[in-house]
């Protein structure tokens, strides 16, 4: 016998997505709250992978998009 397909099965999943909403709901201005402090941390994450394809900040000397071949 499935135990989902039961009776205690049901009350189960509907117990189950009672308390997955309210913690949703109560919790929700705790994950809004930190979304700033996640985007400054987010910048040099991205500041180091954007500038990961062209070596730096080396200006003209390692540009090869000018031409210019070793």
């Amino acid at each position: 016998m499935n135990i989902l397909r039961s009776r205690f099965g049901s009350v189960l999943l509907v117990f189950l997505g009672i308390a997955a909403f309210f913690l949703v709901t109560e919790h929700k201005v705790h994950l809004f709250g930190i979304l700033p402090y996640l985007l400054l941390l987010a910048c040099p994450l991205l500041h180091w992978l954007m500038h990961g394809g062209h070596g730096g900040h080396a200006g003209d000397e390692g540009d090869r998009s000018k031409g210019d071949k070793e």
